[in-house]
């Protein structure tokens, strides 16, 4: 009998109460709102409640630059927050909802994986309670008032031209990113062109994930801003009128909702900002609450350490006020073939073969994405440790491979295996991260809210991505001068790039050098609290593949979900 699917796996959990996993957190069942009997929300109240609490430990996930497949980000943050349960620590996970978009399309779901998994499995991938759906609401009623708006007389002034909210769906959908509307009669609206995202990539979901209130909330979404008018000044949701309903709409949304993994350890998962144009974490409420719930708090930061990583300590750190202690790095033995420029790997393919020979010396030939990420986390004054994400295929030269590169860069590494062994298979990781949390850090900021707009890419650019310098289109340098002027130059930067290179060229592998971060276009999330530079070109609605899962999933004879991954 071969390895049971995750969702056999997550069938045959033994789950608590949600009012029993809280209680392990000290959060009292009369914050809770139940969602079933496997699932509640927890009331912000937890935050002002727990207060006095001593503060957990903070780890943050990350990883090298991955492969189209993934590294296991998700798996080794719940593998992680189990097994520091079998070294006698509590702790606490936080982790971003999953999108159905992916779950149907070729990445499947956003659990975990094997017996590192959140569960229940099925509501954690197929709407859990309904948040992604009131992001899109909220999202699009604010684009229904903007061509309302126009179609009624347009008293603000607006530059129809100048229309930058587009809708959004929780759907891969290629053929609605670009779409015509309000064609018809008079009475259908004023025509433009627009299209649709996925709702992750929705700055209504950025805002949500950083909001620290309901009033926070409010404010940030009337500050989003959705068009200019004809002399150059921004129009806001706020002046369209639009900002307190949309906060309405979002009033359940805003809580956490609290899970539990296959070893019973609290789960936290909430929001899902999209991690190229966006910043990619889980919500800060959350972690806000996590913070106060044990002696650790475990969180996930998107994709790999140049971006999710990154935004994690320069947006959403400043947001809650909260320090991490310790950054995880997963690499993997593929991952790092793959930055050898020697093997090719694409999603929805099987590995080549040639890559599951053992073979050390094409792990040191992409080493060098593992070392600068690894200063990445330095950078920042996080003590580094990473997590050898072990596959069935690896070689243990390989995985030696990997342990010498990290201790050379000052980071302890630790094999896992904790997706076929659950919490046990990652008790050497949790003994590192013990270990990393005991040693004095001095966390620092990338750069200071002062710092020009100009500065701030170009320090992330140099710095972080290894970048010799920062070329801008003349459309940007007229954009950042533009928000400078508005005010918004004391924002951070949020760069949208490719995730499958530190570099913006998804070709280059490794941690390329002497190469320009070329900026074409600049976008202001002003109510999320960021700027966006572009950097080539960023694809916010998925397609779906020859074979998307959706093909796979059904309903049986007993009503069960099948085909879920």
């Amino acid at each position: 009998m071969g390895f049971p699917s995750d969702l056999q796996i997550a069938r045959s959990a033994s789950l608590r109460t949600p009012a029993d996993v809280a209680a392990g957190m000290g959060v009292g069942k009369h914050l809770l709102e139940p969602y079933g009997h496997e699932v509640a929300k927890v009331s912000l109240d937890a935050i002002g409640e727990l207060a006095d609490r001593p503060a957990a430990k903070y780890v943050v996930v990350s990883a090298i630059t991955p492969t189209p497949l993934g590294e296991g980000k998700t798996t080794t943050t719940v593998g992680l927050g189990q097994a520091l349960a079998h070294v006698g620590r509590s702790a606490t996970v936080t982790v971003r909802q999953p999108s159905m978009g992916p779950t149907f399309g070729i990445k499947g779901g956003a659990a975990g994986g094997g017996y590192a998994q959140v569960v229940p499995m099925e509501t954690l991938n197929l709407h859990l309670t309904g948040d992604m759906h009131a992001v899109t609401a909220a999202h699009n009623l604010l684009a229904a008032m903007i061509d309302n708006h126009l179609h009624q007389g347009n008293e603000l002034g607006i530059d129809s031209r100048s229309r930058s909210w587009r809708r959004v769906l929780d759907v891969n959908d290629r053929a609605l990113r670009n779409i015509v509307t309000g064609l018809g009669s008079r009475a259908d609206g004023v025509p433009g062109q627009s299209g649709f995202d996925i709702t992750a990539a929705s700055e209504v979901m950025a805002v949500l994930g950083l909001s620290v209130s309901l009033r926070d909330l409010r404010e940030r979404l009337g500050r989003v801003v959705v068009a200019t008018t004809a002399a150059g000044e921004p129009v806001t949701a706020e002046r369209l009128k639009a900002a307190g309903a949309m906060t309405v709409m979002l009033r359940e949304a805003i809580k956490p909702n609290l899970l539990q993994t296959l070893e019973n350890t609290p789960a936290l998962v909430h929001t899902g900002p999209f991690g190229n144009i966006a910043h990619g974490n889980s919500s800060v409420v959350a972690d806000l609450i996590g913070i106060r719930g044990g002696d650790f708090l475990v969180t996930e930061a998107g994709f790999g350490a140049d971006m999710g990583a990154e935004r994690f300590f320069n947006i959403k750190c400043r947001v809650s006020g909260l320090r991490p202690d310790v950054a995880v790095l997963v690499a993997t033995v593929r991952a790092l073939k793959a930055h050898s420029g020697r093997h090719r790997v694409v999603a929805g393919r099987p590995l080549p073969p040639q890559m599951l020979v053992e073979g050390p010396e094409d792990v040191l030939a992409g080493a060098d994405n593992l070392r600068k990420q690894i200063e990445n986390i330095q950078l920042h004054g996080v003590s580094p440790v990473v997590a050898i994400n072990a596959f069935p295929g690896d070689h243990a030269s390989e995985h030696r491979a990997i342990r010498e590169v990290a201790h050379d860069m000052g980071a302890p590494a630790a094999v896992c295996t904790h997706f076929a062994d659950g919490g046990k298979g990652a008790v050497e990781l949790a003994e590192a991260v013990v270990r990393a949390a005991d040693e004095p850090t001095e966390f620092r900021f990338l750069y200071p809210a002062e710092m020009s707009l100009r500065d701030k890419i170009e320090t992330v650019a140099t710095k972080v991505y290894g970048a010799a310098g920062v070329e801008y289109s003349a459309t940007a340098r007229r954009q950042l001068d533009a928000y400078e002027a508005h005010g918004f130059g004391d924002l951070p930067v949020c760069i949208a790039k490719t995730h499958l290179s530190i570099s913006s060229d998804p070709a280059l592998k490794g941690a390329p050098s002497g190469w320009a971060l070329p900026v074409r276009e600049v976008r202001a999330s002003v109510g999320a609290g960021f700027i966006y530079p572009i950097c080539g070109d960023m694809r916010t609605m998925p397609g779906l593949s020859s074979q998307p899962a959706a093909e796979r999933i059904d309903i049986d004879a007993d009503g069960q979900v099948v085909g879920l991954s």
